[in-house]
């Protein structure tokens, strides 16, 4: 029996986390369990009380910051699992350099489907 994957999805739109859980219901292929905190702040806690996560969906802005700050706070607190870097929009220019600041991925939110979904969990997700 497989395990379920833990996806802990990090961003302030509370739309977003109800997109989301429709895309990964479409997901048939293994057990999604889907978290969500709307801050950098909830999203460390979350990490700290010990649930699972098996991958992190930060979205690039969270309030005041972005990726290239709340992603390096994840891996200070200790997360070294796969962190992807969700955007409306990946043209800025510091989107090229993601992995200096610890994430695994960068991808537009209009490119997440159901397949896009179970391409990265095959790409970045192992499962016991």
């Amino acid at each position: 029996m497989t395990q379920p994957i833990h996806i802990l999805l990090v961003d302030d739109d509370p739309a977003e986390n109800l997109i989301m859980r429709g895309l990964i219901k479409k997901v048939s292929s293994v057990e999604i369990h889907l978290h969500y905190c709307q801050t950098i702040d909830a999203a460390l806690d979350f990490i700290q009380a010990g649930t699972p996560v098996s991958m992190v969906l930060m979205d690039n802005r969270l309030q005041q910051c972005d990726f290239r700050e709340t992603v390096p706070a994840l891996r200070q607190q200790g997360y070294i699992g796969p962190i992807g870097v969700i955007s409306s929009s990946l043209a800025d220019p510091y989107f090229q350099k993601f992995e200096e600041y610890g994430a695994d991925f960068r991808i537009d939110k209009g490119e997440l489907d159901p397949t896009a979904i179970e391409f990265i969990l095959r790409e970045y997700v192992t499962r016991a």
